[in-house]
């Protein structure tokens, strides 16, 4: 798992969140895109990576994910699974317990997540 800050030195010069892919993924890469005391914005590459096998994600905060490209499945505590392909987002509040069981080994999976208080309201 690699944590990379974002490129975007200039806030007005455009980045396509599409560019600068690696060819080789061997580890996924975690990369902020924006990142304030109320939000953070990340982009997310995997290729056959899961998470641990080991505990789940449990966080503090609300997340919205999408998948912009390729395919992914994640699992929840209660058993439940959510698969997401191209264009499909999810909202996960906070301390909902998941874990990431399979990304397309094949093709690079290109996520937007964003990470926002737990104090703000859902709708």
């Amino acid at each position: 798992m690699i944590h990379a800050p974002s490129a975007n030195l200039n806030p007005m010069k455009p980045i396509n969140i599409f560019s600068s892919i690696p060819q080789n993924l061997q580890t996924e890469v975690f990369e902020d895109i924006l990142r304030s005391h109320s939000v953070r914005i990340e982009r997310i590459l995997s290729q056959g990576q899961t998470s641990p096998g080991t505990g789940w994600y449990d966080q503090d905060e609300h997340e919205w994910v999408m998948v912009l490209e390729g395919s992914a499945s994640l699992e929840f505590e209660d058993g439940s699974r959510c698969d997401l392909s191209a264009g499909d987002y999810l909202n996960i509040p906070a301390h909902t317990k998941h874990k990431v069981i399979w990304t397309d080994p094949d093709r690079v999976t290109i996520w937007l997540a964003v990470f926002y208080p737990s104090s703000a309201e859902l709708s």
